[in-house]
């Protein structure tokens, strides 16, 4: 018998507009904060909320994260589940993905009716979808209850944020009794400052009837743009939960710089203590205010350091060499900065190649550059 709720986490992105950081790897597999991978925190989550598993809903390159997914998440207590690929990984019996690209990728929504038997499993009674490119950690447990306490086919979290930024997630709208009301995915004109935070509990069987009614009409095979305008418009009672704490959609080059220079911010909503180890687990990191060649910058024990850095973030295997300066970056896992470079307002590729963020005071050289 399945477990009431089961997790399911959509991986599927290529990342095509992280510039550098998402070639030759996986959109949720880009290191973030020092310590970790973008797709670690919703795992994290599902863990700590006492998930005992997450089904994997991935269409691209699903061998590399699979393979990764595997020695990094696949533990006593808690694991990733494949879909038709589980048993291979469980009994060693090779029966893996392929490698390559496999299908084109159609949408979230595909992912889902691809792998309906092992999402819809007899017993199964709510689904909580998540994603694997959000910066957040979150106790699922009271958004579950919430859900099953209002009655709802759907409970979505939501967060307040800027209305200049509203054109970039889902809109949301509400009732004065909490009922969802409007949904517009990357609305042109924002008539609301709440967002969709992109992760949701849906009753399962109403989810299952919602896909099987679109599947095969003229839909984009997408929740946010199908099945959960399909639910609005056919009156399912939809509520919204409200994030209070940090919530980060990382999904351009800019926003993942700025949110590595967040975490080094005055009291910064997202800790060193709120990141997953999954990265060189066994290496500590510190938030040093001010020390020889450092200052307010977060750094792993046995940094290589010749050089100056300030204001950045820096993974094990780091080396600055000898009279280097390195402000308000990020210096990904074994990066070596030559001696003499300055670099400012930048990210700092494993081979070398500088990666610069659209922003004003930036002055590392242009975009894909080398140091």
């Amino acid at each position: 018998m399945a477990e009431p709720v089961r997790a399911a986490l959509l991986a599927g992105g290529e990342g095509r507009r992280m510039g550098r950081l998402g070639r030759g790897r996986l959109k949720p597999l880009v290191p973030f904060g020092g310590t970790c991978r973008l797709i670690d925190f919703s795992l994290a989550n599902a863990e700590a909320s006492g998930l005992g598993e997450v089904l994997l809903l991935s269409q691209y390159e699903e061998r590399q994260l699979m393979d990764d997914l595997y020695r990094t998440w696949w533990r006593p207590g808690f694991r990733v589940h494949f879909g038709p690929y589980d048993r291979g990984y469980r009994e060693g019996t090779g029966y893996r993905p392929p490698d390559g690209p496999g299908r084109p990728e159609r949408g979230t929504a595909d992912a889902l009716i691809r792998k309906a038997p092992y999402l819809f499993a007899p017993g199964t009674t709510e689904i909580l979808l998540l994603h694997a490119d959000h910066v957040y950690r979150f106790d699922h447990r009271p958004l579950i209850e919430a859900h099953r306490r209002g009655g709802a086919a759907l409970t979505l979290a939501y967060q307040r944020i800027e209305r200049r930024w509203v054109h970039l997630f889902g809109m949301v709208e509400f009732d004065a009794a909490g009922q969802l009301t409007a949904f517009v995915e990357k609305p042109a004109e924002p008539t609301s400052d709440l967002v969709f935070a992109a992760f949701c509990v849906f009753d399962a069987a109403r989810l299952h009837r919602y896909l099987e009614e679109l599947d095969g009409t003229g839909w984009q095979h997408d929740i946010s743009r199908d099945v959960i305008p399909a639910m609005l418009a056919g009156g399912e009672r939809i509520l919204g939960y409200e994030v209070a704490s940090h919530w980060e959609d990382i999904g351009t080059v800019d926003r993942y710089h700025r949110a590595h220079l967040a975490l080094l911010a005055p009291g910064a909503r997202l800790t060193l203590a709120d990141l997953p180890r999954t990265i060189a687990p066994g290496t500590e990191r510190r938030l040093v205010g001010r020390a020889p060649g450092i200052e307010h910058s977060l750094v792993p024990d046995g940094l290589v350091n010749g050089g100056r850095i300030e204001h950045s973030v820096a993974f094990p295997g780091v080396r600055v060499g000898a009279g280097a300066r390195v402000r308000r970056s990020v210096l990904l896992p074994g990066a070596v900065v030559p001696a003499g470079a300055d670099i400012d307002g930048a990210i700092v590729l494993e081979d070398g190649t500088v990666e610069q963020p659209p922003q004003p005071h930036a002055t590392a050289g242009s975009r894909g550059t080398r140091v």
